[in-house]
C-alpha cells in the first residue's frame, strides 16, 4: 500500500490537472472606465439545472474578477476549435490589447465575443474565496444558441480540436 505524504507540489499538481481535458472559454466584463476586459479560463462547470447555475474560477487578483464584482455581470464565451490564438491572447496578452481587433458586441452591458461556439451573460449569485482563487456561482440570464462549430479543448497544456472524433451518442 502506498503511503500518503504531503500534498502535491504546484508543478506536480499542474501536470496532474493537465491530464483533464476541458473546454476553453473567455470570461468577459467591463472595467471601471467602461472598456471591455476578459481572461481565458478552463475552470467552468455546471452546478445545477433548477435553478440554472454555473461555476467559474478566477484568480483572486484578476482584473476581470474585480470588474465582475463592480458590474455584477459576466460573459461566458465558449471558444471554437479555431480559437487557440484568441485563448492565448486572453491568457497572456497585455490586458489593454486583448480586445484590439477582436470582433465583439455588447449585450446587456457585457462584451460578448463573436464567432464562438456559444455564449451567455451571467449574474453572479455567490462567490467563495478558496486558496488563491474565487469561485463564482453565476446564473445565465441570456444566451446565444449553439453554433455547429467544434469546441477548443485544453489537454496536456496544449490546445486541441475535435473534428475527427466520432459522435458516440448523448448522455
Amino acid at each position: 500500500m502506498t503511503q500518503l505524504s504531503a500534498a502535491l507540489d504546484p508543478v506536480e499538481f499542474k501536470r496532474f490537472m493537465a491530464c483533464w481535458s476541458t473546454g476553453v472559454a473567455v470570461v468577459t466584463s467591463a472595467a471601471d472606465d467602461g472598456s471591455p476586459i476578459g481572461c481565458t479560463v478552463n475552470a467552468v462547470t455546471s452546478v445545477s439545472v433548477k435553478p440554472p447555475l454555473l461555476l467559474v474560477s478566477l484568480a483572486e487578483d484578476s482584473r476581470t474578477l474585480r470588474a465582475i464584482h463592480a458590474r455584477g455581470r459576466l460573459g461566458m464565451n465558449l471558444l471554437p476549435a479555431g480559437g487557440a490564438d484568441l485563448a492565448r491572447r486572453f491568457a497572456c496578452g497585455s490586458p489593454q490589447e486583448r480586445f484590439a481587433g477582436v470582433e465583439h458586441d455588447w449585450t446587456v452591458g457585457v462584451p460578448m465575443l463573436a464567432d464562438v461556439v456559444t455564449s451567455a451573460v451571467c449574474v453572479p449569485r455567490r462567490c467563495f474565496a478558496i486558496a488563491d482563487h474565487v469561485l463564482i456561482v453565476a446564473e445565465p440570464v441570456w444566451w446565444k444558441p449553439v453554433t455547429q462549430q467544434s469546441p477548443l479543448v485544453s489537454f496536456d497544456r496544449r490546445y486541441w480540436s475535435l473534428p475527427s472524433v466520432a459522435f458516440l451518442g448523448r448522455h
